[in-house]
């Protein structure tokens, strides 16, 4: 983690309903100069979709009208020895996303977009290993996590678009963090979810080898927080608005991560309709209230004030603009009015809303 102070800073989670690039790395640098992240633009084009954009190069994949699948009645003998050669050569050229699939990604590489100075970090995001393995599927809908050979290709395939991306970032700060999107995580140990511990952490670790800067790690739902806890994950970011009590519920796995270091970055912001009706000062109650839950378990109460973030809930890709922007904003509040509140120098973001 080096230097990294979080003292209560925000930062966006990947998708914005925003279709412009300019438009879309502006209202991320408006409201999180300190800690950007490159913008995902779902609605721009399919290739944006979060599982999409991180497919190009796997073996056997297919791309149809807006549906993708892994096509298994292929020969992936060829593939699949590209795939290995580049993940044993640690060939992260192998790893890039190109410019049809991550505009906003592309337009940084490129120097298009005039980064604030200085910046505490740059952020980036890969969709995680289960939530891809799980929701790309083969010619007949089977996820391939479940088809032994491409489950093991899946980690190495996600593994190299991770190091490629944090490479690139790292050309343009001193400090990186990435981020592994994992929805799915929220069905694991349930009937539609038929995967073990071991597998899970190892397709996790898998990933996080390949990093060398901060490594986070998102759920938007209730999951197994003691399973990602215990993972070498930096930042755990979780779903604070709806699923904060879920967190309690897991109090000496928080304990151990807190003195190793580790970050929670608060999703408190709700990233649906219900931001119309909040304000910074009902979200920041909302936000104690939980922590005080954490600190009645036993959790130190200043270790946590000391190792915390702030997040909108979840993407925003699927949202109306005017309310996508407005979570943005709240979210800059809160973190505004958190690090009046608690952190040593007191210090604010550019921005806040009421």
């Amino acid at each position: 983690m080096g230097s990294f102070q979080q003292n209560w800073l925000p930062f966006a989670l990947g998708s914005i309903p925003h279709t412009d690039v300019s438009a879309a790395w502006n209202i991320q640098l408006r409201n999180f100069p300190q800690i950007p992240s490159w913008p995902q633009l779902p609605r721009r084009t399919y290739l944006e979709n979060m599982y999409v954009q991180f497919s190009e190069r796997f073996p056997g994949v297919t791309l149809e009208e807006e549906r993708i699948y892994v096509d298994r009645t292929q020969d992936l003998d060829a593939d699949l020895e590209r795939l290995y050669l580049a993940y044993l050569e640690n060939d992260l050229a192998y790893g890039q996303t190109s410019a049809a699939y991550a505009a906003c990604l592309e337009a940084l590489r490129q120097g298009q977009v005039s980064l604030p100075q200085p910046t505490v970090a740059l952020k980036g995001q890969v969709t995680g290993p289960v939530s891809w393995g799980l929701t790309i599927v083969d010619q007949n809908k089977r996820p391939i996590l479940y088809d032994e050979v491409l489950a093991d290709a899946v980690g190495k395939h996600i593994r190299l678009k991770a190091a490629w991306q944090e490479r690139e970032l790292a050309k343009l700060a001193t400090t990186t963090i990435t981020f592994l999107d994992e929805p799915y995580m929220a069905s694991f140990g349930s009937a539609f979810v038929s995967l073990v511990r071991e597998q899970v952490i190892g397709l996790l670790e898998e990933v996080f080898a390949g990093l060398h800067g901060i490594k986070g790690i998102h759920c938007c739902g209730n999951t197994d927080w003691g399973l990602l806890l215990n993972t070498s994950v930096d930042i755990l970011s979780l779903d604070a608005y709806d699923y904060a009590e879920t967190l309690v519920l897991y109090p000496e796995d928080v304990n151990r991560f807190l003195k190793r270091g580790g970050i929670i970055a608060w999703g408190i912001v709700p990233a649906d309709i219900a931001a119309k009706t909040e304000t910074v000062e009902s979200l920041v109650a909302r936000l104690e209230e939980a922590i005080a839950r954490l600190v009645g378990k036993g959790v130190p109460r200043d270790a946590v004030l000391q190792a915390s973030m702030v997040t909108p809930s979840c993407g925003l890709g699927s949202l109306p603009l005017d309310l996508a922007e407005r979570i943005l904003e709240l979210t800059g509040g809160v973190s505004a009015a958190l690090r009046r509140r608690y952190s040593p120098d007191g210090a604010q973001p550019a921005t806040s809303a009421n």
